[in-house]
């Protein structure tokens, strides 16, 4: 019978290990890590490729992981967040701390030898700052939207270093691209979750400068967002089948952000921003590797 138990459990232990790597925020970053690596010059082998999104797919999942580690308490109080793995009580806290660092001490050498010591120093670094300097300075000041964005957009660099062992215009404009669109994509959750993170103890804007000025500001994030795309056309050689999805993927984007400056703006209008967010990255960088096929 033990036999049989430990049997049946073993796909569930699977399935909250998987959930606790945040798997949609992972494969956003995967695809952002591929548009990186698909910008860049041919050249790179198909090994380089699936080592390297298998080694960011590792620390990405590690870093998210240890996020939810650190911040399972806090984790109780929110709606949102409290039937995951460890707050809900279907996972123990050492079996997910061993299960991050084992995802760590797997992707960062796989990166740094299997790829080149360039990308496994970037996916370090992001995942450091993430973990140390993001998580618990989300409890004490809202820059940390700010300062988590900065590890957050660290994929497609990864990917460009991945593929070419430098750091060049093309790679820093989809990290600033990247870096930018998360700030109206997490001020939206602020906004239609700002009761929850008050519970929790997070700063957010929301409640520090109030809603206005967040709906503000997150217009403001979201039209350099968009002018930001289209600097790839002239600093990362992206061509008309990207620059004419960036111009419309743009529009659309900054009609919805306005209409968050109207006063009638509420939660409503803010969780349908933020699924539009996710939608519009996908979209413009799934153009941007089919214009480098076209091309």
């Amino acid at each position: 019978m033990n036999a049989l138990a430990t049997a049946q459990a073993r796909p569930v232990l699977v399935r909250e290990l998987v959930a606790l790597t945040k798997p949609r925020i992972t494969t956003l970053n995967l695809i952002a890590t591929a548009a990186g690596f698909g910008l860049a010059p041919a050249g790179a082998s198909a090994w380089t490729f699936l080592a390297t999104m298998l080694g960011t797919a590792l620390v990405v999942g590690s870093a998210n992981g240890l996020n939810c580690y650190l911040e399972r308490d806090l984790d109780r109080f929110m709606v949102r967040t409290r039937n995951r793995p460890l707050p809900a009580g279907r996972l123990s806290s050492g079996t997910a701390l061993a299960f991050c660092i084992g995802l760590a001490l797997v992707g960062v050498p796989l990166l740094s030898f299997g790829v080149n010591p360039l990308a496994g120093l970037l996916a370090t670094s992001a995942l450091i700052a993430y973990v140390f300097v993001y998580t618990p300075l989300k409890q004490r000041s809202s820059v940390a939207l700010l300062v988590g964005a900065v590890p957050g957009a660290a994929p497609p660099l990864i990917g460009w270093a991945a593929a070419t062992g430098r750091i060049e215009a093309p790679g820093l404009a989809l990290f600033a691209l990247l870096f930018l669109w998360q700030v109206p994509h997490f001020l939206a959750i602020t906004l239609y979750r700002k009761e929850d993170y008050a519970k929790a103890g997070f700063k957010i804007l929301p409640v520090e400068r109030g809603e206005p000025a967040t709906r503000r500001r997150l217009a403001l994030y979201q039209v350099a967002t968009v002018a930001t795309s289209l600097t790839l056309v002239p600093f990362a050689g992206a061509g008309a089948v990207y620059a004419v999805a960036a111009v419309v993927l743009g529009v659309v984007s900054l009609v919805y952000a306005a209409r968050g400056l109207r006063a009638a703006a509420d939660a409503r209008w803010a969780r349908s921003f933020f699924m539009s967010t996710n939608l519009y990255l996908t979209l413009l960088m799934a153009a941007l590797m089919v214009d480098r096929y076209v091309r």
